[in-house]
């Protein structure tokens, strides 16, 4: 392989900013700022604004458009009835 053409490939931990959750991984993320960690590692850390610890999708506290009655609810209302005829 060609030498200094390839990213830095090291293993990174991630930090969700909202509930702290940490994980590590191998990336290429470019980081300033390093972690300890409990093992004794220093690792070069990338903070996230959300991962699916705290996501509504992953933690199934996504609420459905359909179901708040909006601009939705009320185009079906609007509608219903051009969609019925046969």
């Amino acid at each position: 392989m060609k030498e200094g053409i390839h990213p830095n490939y090291r293993e990174v931990c991630f930090v969700d900013l909202s509930n702290g959750f940490k994980f590590v991984t191998r990336s290429c993320a470019q980081t300033k700022e390093t972690v300890k960690m409990d093992d004794g590692r220093e690792l070069p850390l990338f903070k996230l604004e959300t991962t699916s610890e705290s996501h509504p999708f992953y933690t199934g506290t996504q609420k459905s458009v359909d179901s708040l009655g909006g601009r939705v609810e009320k185009f079906r209302n609007k509608f219903a009835r051009v969609g019925l005829k046969k």
